[in-house]
């Protein structure tokens, strides 16, 4: 036993320091790695598609013509030569999809398939080839078919690189139309989500109304459910038979008035917790000044309560936006005709198979997302600290005026959520609405409608867990590892951006992406595609920020001077990982796991474009369920995930008091 003065060496401990170093910065590289496969590359080979473009090059081919006894044919001559001849094609009617086909028989008005003349093709270029039938054919020596056969043949187009996509866009008004419909729903319903919910957040926390741990619960019903159950509430309500229908003196629920009615619904909670967060932090001396001062309410309102959470308001004002712009769900259920960025993405890919032209969408939309988060996250760097070491917890005082009015709007904005909510419970359950209004269990047999049954919901709990619990491990390490490595601050600078990055990337875009680039056979990472596997990776990539941003927090407030002492008892990271960090940190990592849980039974547009048969999820289902028609068994469905997350809530919250009780007892004075 070495004496108790005992010191280790400064070499030992160097060497000590060095090995941590190193391992610490190979764990850092490989989930920098796992972010740029998941990540970067996808959205690189996106953003490369969407400057890609398909056109038939018709200086590719020639052709010869025999004579009419199919003996002797005539001089070679290109495609190019027999349309300028004939006139037949423009340069407009030249450009194509990848799937695109051009009959050879239109560059000859003479041909008759019954007659006995032959024809001859063959390729000038490699990369040039055309289909006989569905056969495909590359060849630059010639190639004999006769009438019945050449009637068959179509040539394809060839792949070139340029803007014509994007100058296609922006010159096809229905298409052009959609970004400004977009950012006017967007603005909208950010101006009214932000005001409504900094009424309730002031509420919350500025007044002395009852029943606040209550509006607290409602206020956070909408972050269970997908955006596509407000659509679904919306129909049952103010649809053509919809029960509240006359309260629309005639206007129509199908178009932008769903739209922005269903996203102040799920966007409310996300933007009252950023503002709650905000207003919960005040210095109670300001108030006394201002008293002082004998500035008046309203007055004390606008120069004190409003410069204290501008941050918070101007950081929930670019979220809701960001999410509207992004919103694919409800748009898809309650949009009608109405076109946005979101809806065109998916009319491009699945209903024209387009992927290029869905390409450009994705990056338009990614613009705004972009700048929204860019602007927020500098706005965020500006912001101060509002209380010292001197400042005193505000307290609100008991003004009956203001209390009555703060519990007035609260309880209008809970009856709104449990409106949305309870409507769709009661769809659910009866028998035929609005007709038969007696209650029946049959919405919840789903293996009679399409949608993937109770397949798709145990599909979803299968996702959540692994995303919970691999993600979690995922985002911890990586937190950790970059915020206990010491120096490397440009490798650490750039598995921030990595980290940061998935917040600004609206969830469509990055499923598009993951068609680009892993349903490529030259990519050995192809075998993920169509299984759960992608799934969880898509989920954890799309929701990793939060997660990190949390995980930080929580790391932060761990003194950096274990470490040290850990190396100076010879004691390597991994046991002080175990045996200090995760047991201090215990609660952000249950926070992180219920927060991937809760947005993997949720998220519909990060998977749309890449689930399978045998991998639908109950987001998915209540798609296409309502694709179907079968909106009473969506309403279903969507309560299931209701059901679900509640119960992981409230698992969670157990959890979590147990865990507090037992490893976090030094937190007690």
């Amino acid at each position: 036993m070495p004496p108790a003065d005992w010191v280790m060496p400064q070499s030992d401990m160097r060497l000590k320091f060095d090995s941590d170093r190193l391992i610490k910065s190979g764990f850092m590289l490989v989930i920098a790695l796992y972010l740029i496969v998941t990540l970067a590359l996808p959205l690189y080979t996106m953003l490369s598609k969407s400057f890609v473009t398909y056109s038939f090059d018709l200086t590719r081919y020639e052709f010869q013509v025999s004579d009419k006894s199919g003996t002797a044919f005539g001089p070679p001559v290109t495609a190019a030569a027999l349309n300028e001849s004939l006139g037949r094609f423009g340069p407009e009617d030249l450009h194509s999809s990848s799937e695109g086909r051009l009959a050879a028989v239109d560059l000859f008005p003479e041909f008759s398939f019954r007659s006995p003349v032959k024809y001859r093709l063959r390729a000038t270029a490699p990369d040039a080839g055309w289909l006989v039938g569905l056969n495909p054919v590359a060849a630059q020596e010639w190639q004999e078919y006769d009438g019945n056969s050449f009637r068959r043949i179509s040539l394809r187009p060839v792949t070139t690189t340029g803007l014509q996509n994007y100058t296609g866009y922006f010159s096809n008004p229905t298409l052009f139309r959609s970004i400004g419909n977009s950012l006017l729903i967007a603005s909208i319903t950010t101006v009214l989500t932000v005001t409504f919910a900094f009424g309730y957040a002031y509420a919350l926390n500025r007044s002395r109304m009852r029943f606040k741990p209550a509006f607290k619960l409602v206020a956070m019903l909408p972050i269970l459910v997908p955006s596509l159950l407000p659509g679904i509430a919306l129909i049952y309500l103010f649809g053509n038979q919809g029960i509240l229908k006359d309260l629309l003196m005639g206007q129509s629920i199908y178009g932008p008035l769903g739209i922005v009615i269903g996203s102040v619904f799920f966007t409310f909670p996300h933007a009252m917790i950023i503002i709650t967060t905000a207003l919960a932090i005040a210095d109670q001396r300001h108030y006394e000044a201002a008293e002082a001062l004998r500035a008046s309410p309203w007055r004390t309102f606008w120069t004190v309560t409003i410069p204290g959470a501008r941050y918070g308001l101007i950081s929930a004002a670019f979220v809701t936006f960001t999410l509207v712009i992004t919103d694919f769900g409800l748009p898809k259920v309650v949009g009608g005709q109405y076109s946005v960025l979101a809806i065109d993405i998916y009319k491009q890919v699945i209903g024209q198979q387009n992927f290029e032209m869905g390409a450009v969408v994705s990056v338009i939309l990614l613009v705004p997302a972009v700048l929204a988060f860019a602007v927020d996250r500098q706005l965020q760097k500006k912001q101060v600290s509002l209380l010292s070491a001197r400042s005193v917890p505000y307290q609100a005082k008991a003004r009956p005026g203001v209390d009555r009015f703060c519990l007035v709007w609260c309880a209008l904005i809970a009856a709104f959520i449990l409106l949305m909510i309870g409507t769709c419970q009661l769809a659910a359950l009866v028998k035929f609405w609005p007709y038969d209004m007696s209650l029946s269990l049959k919405s919840y047999d789903f293996g009679k409608v399409d949608g993937g049954g109770w397949a798709a919901y145990w599909n979803s709990i299968r996702l959540a867990s692994l995303t919970a619990v691999l993600g979690t491990g995922v985002v911890f390490v990586g937190a950790y590892m970059v915020e206990k490595l010491d120096g490397m601050q440009v490798a650490r600078g750039l598995f921030q951006f990595l980290a940061m990055l998935p917040m600004a990337i609206p969830g469509m875009v990055l499923g598009l992406a993951y068609i680009f680039f892993f349903n490529n056979p030259a990519n050995p990472l192809s075998a993920i595609y169509g299984t759960m596997t992608i799934l969880v990776v898509s989920t954890v990539t799309h929701f990793y920020t939060v997660g990190h941003l949390t995980a930080l927090t929580a790391l932060k407030q761990i003194d950096p001077e274990f470490e040290p002492v850990a190396a100076s008892m010879r004691q390597p990271f991994w046991r002080l990982f175990g045996r200090v960090t995760v047991p201090i940190c215990l609660p952000a990592i249950l926070d992180i796991m219920i927060y991937l849980f809760v947005n993997a039974m949720t998220t519909v547009s990060a998977v749309v474009f890449i689930y399978s048969t045998h991998t639908a999820l109950a987001s998915i289902a209540v798609l296409n369920m309502d694709d179907a028609g079968d909106i009473a068994p969506a309403a279903a469905m969507g309560m299931m995930i209701l059901y679900t997350n509640i119960a992981a809530r409230l698992l969670h919250a157990a959890l979590s008091r147990w865990v507090l009780s037992r490893t976090q007892a030094w937190r007690e004075r």
